[in-house]
């Protein structure tokens, strides 16, 4: 039986019998055009039906919107474990989901509500091994706009000078800076793929909720603020904002790792010359931004790169203010190297976060290790941080012109002091290349000369 009663006349037979026959959707409008609609029993029955109709409808549309848009309902899925733990651990668990990751309006309700379908999909056919906000899903200022004001010019602590409203106006989105304000970069840190969910509670998203991750990353600023003095606008690309997708980085690798393969030998080590050089080239470049920051470096730019643009507060310590600062801090730096490291220490000067193992970080927790006083440490940190080879990478005013320092340095290195003095940028030995030590900035070793060694090697 055809579904509205009618049959295909080529391959069935048309007979009375037959045409009488149709469908059921048919008959109700048949016995819908049949009443009497003169009656006005029937119109109230209409209008009842119609009532209860709607409200079925619309009501169970609001339960379902509203059900989904609860935080409860992302927190029933287990591969949401990190984000929900970590949403109820930061200060923005009094709000849902929804207000910062759907922009504000109905249509984009709805349209949010299609979208994520897939989601579903996902659930049921294969989690991903990480969750990461998707270039088409970055908050908006719109979301954060219906709370926060744009006429702000101080962050909470009163440090920094911040013209928000400037920003905006440039159509720079909030989380470029405040990406990790709720979920403190864990996607970004590498602590929320598969094998770690379990450990996600909200007594562990306390102890791996952060001060450094929570709040704006100076080193996105000085990146920034870079691209933008080389007449760059990095904002308008959504992947300078969202954490790099995982799945994708993976299938970038394979891709490079079968071109590789298929390189000869010289090809691969011009790859490798190539990524030296460009290694080489970001030291210089970091250097070349923290000379300018201290003042010590001046450039015609469009934004200052100064501390003293952003920072309210860029007090010397009086310590600095001795004469011959500069010369004679290494003592110091060996006794507070926690303490200088608050300020010189070139990992916050980077934008891009370092992997971390969660396991890690809940054995130690929020604890803050106590620093005892290592000349290996410090010297390690002369070495390989930028800001020390800043200045370290230079040669010393009192070595001289290279000739008469090679017949006239043995007097500068006759004590253990003074040699570990030298052994912040000088080796003793030929450096191994397995090894995990610190790099020393100058590739010259004192047994390069002394290939006979020393009277006394214990020094």
């Amino acid at each position: 039986m055809a579904f509205w009663g009618k049959k295909n006349k080529e391959n069935n037979p048309d007979t009375r019998e037959e045409r009488k026959k149709v469908g059921p959707i048919r008959k109700l409008w048949q016995k819908f055009r049949n009443i009497d609609w003169k009656n006005p029993v029937n119109r109230w029955k209409l209008l009842f039906v119609s009532l209860i109709g709607c409200i079925v409808v619309f009501g169970g549309g609001y339960g379902v919107l509203s059900l989904t848009n609860s935080p409860t309902f992302c927190a029933s899925c287990h591969e949401m474990a990190p984000e929900y733990s970590t949403y109820t651990a930061s200060a923005h668990n009094q709000i849902s989901c929804v207000q910062c990751h759907i922009k504000p309006g109905f249509t984009n309700m709805i349209t949010h509500k299609m979208k994520s379908m897939k989601e579903v999909y996902y659930h049921v056919t294969g989690v991903p091994k990480q969750i990461v906000q998707t270039e088409e899903e970055a908050v908006s200022n719109d979301n954060c706009l219906q709370c926060h004001s744009k006429n702000r010019l101080v962050t909470a602590s009163g440090d920094l000078k911040v013209n928000h409203k400037q920003h905006i106006e440039k159509d720079i989105p909030c989380v470029t800076c405040h990406a990790g304000v709720v979920h403190a970069k864990i996607a970004g840190r590498g602590i929320n793929v598969e094998e770690a969910r379990g450990e996600w509670t909200k007594e562990n998203a306390e102890k791996l909720i952060e001060k450094k991750y929570l709040q704006p990353n100076m080193g996105t600023c000085i990146d920034c603020h870079d691209k933008v003095n080389n007449g760059e606008e990095p904002w308008k690309d959504v992947a300078y904002i969202v954490p790099p997708n995982p799945e994708e980085l993976e299938k970038k690798l394979e891709e490079n790792n079968q071109e590789t393969v298929k390189d000869t030998s010289a090809e691969a080590t011009a790859e490798g010359e190539k990524t030296e050089a460009a290694s080489l080239e970001h030291e210089q470049k970091t250097q070349d931004i923290i000379l300018q920051a201290i003042g010590k470096q001046k450039k015609n730019v469009k934004i200052s790169m100064e501390c003293k643009t952003c920072h309210k507060q860029t007090v010397i310590p009086k310590s600095h203010k001795k004469v011959n600062w500069n010369q004679n801090h290494g003592e110091t730096a060996v006794q507070q190297l926690d303490k200088c490291m608050n300020c010189h220490q070139d990992s916050k000067w980077v934008r891009e976060i370092p992997k971390e193992d969660i396991i890690s970080l809940l054995k130690m927790g929020n604890q803050k290790i106590k620093y005892t006083p290592n000349m290996t440490l410090a010297k390690d940190q002369a070495r390989t941080n930028n800001f020390c080879a800043a200045c370290h990478a230079d040669r010393p005013d009192g070595h001289g012109e290279s000739n008469q320092w090679l017949t006239g340095h043995a007097s500068k290195a006759k004590t253990s002091d003074q040699k570990a003095e030298c052994f912040v940028c000088h080796d003793q030995d030929k450096p191994k290349a397995d090894t995990n030590a610190a790099k020393a900035p100058k590739d010259v070793y004192c047994k390069y000369c002394h290939r006979t060694g020393f009277k006394d090697d214990k020094n």
